[in-house]
């Protein structure tokens, strides 16, 4: 949204909590990125029961993207109305896969997307072609694509968001490495939003950066129907800035969490939150990573190239959805150490690693009003959450399972089976969203079908935390084409 307002001309201010995220040899570090957390944030939340924990959050120019897979799919039409599930039924969004499917178009030219169209049985219609091509599979990877369609299952080429070139490697800025889904890219190699759009808005007249700069508070009126300032503190000291439009993006957590600060007489119980429903309806998707481990070694390097949606709507013995399976980047054997028991053998995950075959499967987590972000009288956040609609992600870890001991990953190989399966735990934020809600009715959600708060005529959320329902697909794309849509709304207003 910074980049299309800078692009059109306008002033803007961006206003980022942390720094530049160092480019250093770690960056490719498995140690000091998973290990050690060197670029997670140094701060801690509260869950439900007010026990502490570590969230996997990232404060930079770029924020979570940074760190990202680059997994950039489309929601699925069917998941823009109301999707009845094992757990309950996720709702309609005020707006429909086909207001928003110009904006999926420009972003993924935007964020240099590499797919094919026409493989995913569940892909929605499109009206441009992907800006660029698949990303070919590595030989092990190409294997496995056969076994599945030899398994009656459809696999596709994953879009992926990269700075690839693969008919002029020596020229592209992408590598291919075994570093890139959950690390930093140390070579610039990854399509984030720091490089993507941040990068080329500084080189705008009328753009304007601060770094290190946390926003503790948005002021109004008196009436408490515009925004009048943003209070900043910045290298120890309180700073003001002041501006005729103001835009929330800080995630979904720390954006309810901003709103939630900046109460007044006109907004006790928090900014733009007259409905109550800021904070509310925390989703995060039910993710797991599987390890299969194969009888042939898995020499692959770039191993996140596939994915399939057979189960996306339903399968053959059910006929609600289950989720999205792809693959994840190449696991090693310091990142199995974390689990892995301590007598575990150096020589034994290193095996494990160099014939592992890593899935990541994506399940669609329900809107529940309980599951909130709330604040501490010290200013604390608190993540209450609580897992619901498992059902279908049970189901599509079975499937998964039994699917996997039909593609050469033998389980005889150990007495208790060959997978090592892994849920995300409450941490795992990175699909965050849904805190505040848009949608036609202002007692029921925060913001508008243009994501401008209700209650507040000059305020824009352009994160996560818009989304009325999860779908079951990684949220980035949705999210960019989403702030490209606000963009061009604000510029309306502006003109």
């Amino acid at each position: 949204l910074a980049w299309k307002l800078a692009e059109a001309g306008r002033d803007v201010l961006l206003l980022e909590r942390g720094g530049y995220l160092p480019r250093e040899k770690a960056n490719w570090d498995t140690k000091a990125v998973f290990s050690e957390g060197r670029y997670k944030a140094k701060e801690s939340w509260l869950d439900r029961d007010g026990k502490p924990f570590h969230p996997g959050i990232h404060y930079y120019v770029g924020g979570q993207t940074k760190v990202y897979g680059a997994a950039l799919l489309r929601m699925r039409e069917r998941d823009f109305g109301e999707v009845r599930h094992f757990g309950g039924t996720s709702p309609a969004w005020p707006i429909s896969y086909r207001d928003l499917e110009p904006w999926y178009g420009q972003a993924e030219a935007l964020y240099r997307v590499h797919g094919e169209r026409g493989v995913d049985p569940t892909e929605p219609w499109a009206s441009t072609p992907y800006p660029h091509p698949p990303l070919a599979h590595e030989p092990r990877i190409a294997e496995l694509a056969d076994d599945l369609r030899r398994a009656g299952v459809t696999p596709f080429p994953l879009p992926v968001g990269i700075r690839l070139d693969e008919s002029r490697r020596e020229a592209s800025p992408c590598v291919r490495c075994d570093t890139c889904d959950g690390f930093p890219c140390l070579v610039d190699g990854k399509a984030d939003a720091h490089v993507t759009c941040v990068r080329p808005a500084t080189s705008r007249p009328g753009f304007t950066l601060r770094t290190d700069a946390y926003v503790e508070r948005l002021e109004t009126d008196a009436s408490g129907g515009a925004v009048t300032r943003a209070v900043v503190r910045r290298g120890g000291a309180l700073e003001t800035y002041e501006a005729d439009v103001f835009v929330v993006a800080c995630g979904a957590v720390n954006s309810a969490a901003l709103l939630l600060r900046s109460t007044n007489d006109a907004h006790p119980r928090g900014l733009a939150n007259r409905s109550g429903a800021v904070g509310r309806h925390y989703m995060c998707h039910h993710n797991s990573a599987l390890l299969a481990i194969s009888k042939r070694p898995n020499p692959t390097v770039f191993q996140k190239t596939l994915a399939f949606n057979d189960w996306y709507f339903d399968a053959d013995d059910s006929d609600l959805p289950l989720g999205h399976v792809q693959m994840l980047g190449k696991s090693n054997a310091e990142m199995l150490r974390e689990d892995a028991p301590r007598i575990a053998p150096g020589f034994a995950l290193d095996f494990l690693a160099k014939h592992a075959l890593d899935f990541w499967m994506t399940s669609e987590d329900l809107p529940d009003p309980e599951n909130r972000v709330t604040l501490e009288r010290d200013g604390t956040i608190r993540l209450s959450y609580v897992e619901g609609n498992l059902e279908g992600h049970r189901r599509l870890y079975g499937k998964l399972k039994a699917l996997i001991e039909r593609l050469g990953c033998e389980k005889h190989l150990f007495p208790q089976g060959v997978y090592l399966g892994k849920k995300i735990p409450i941490a795992g934020v990175a699909h965050q969203c849904g805190t505040v809600r848009f949608g036609r009715d202002p007692r029921t959600s925060a913001l508008d079908p243009d994501c401008k708060a209700h209650d507040v005529d000059n305020l824009y959320v352009a994160d996560a935390s818009f989304f009325p329902s999860s779908s079951a697909v990684n949220p980035g794309l949705t999210v960019m084409a989403n702030a490209l849509r606000v963009g061009e709304r604000i510029l309306a207003r502006l003109s």
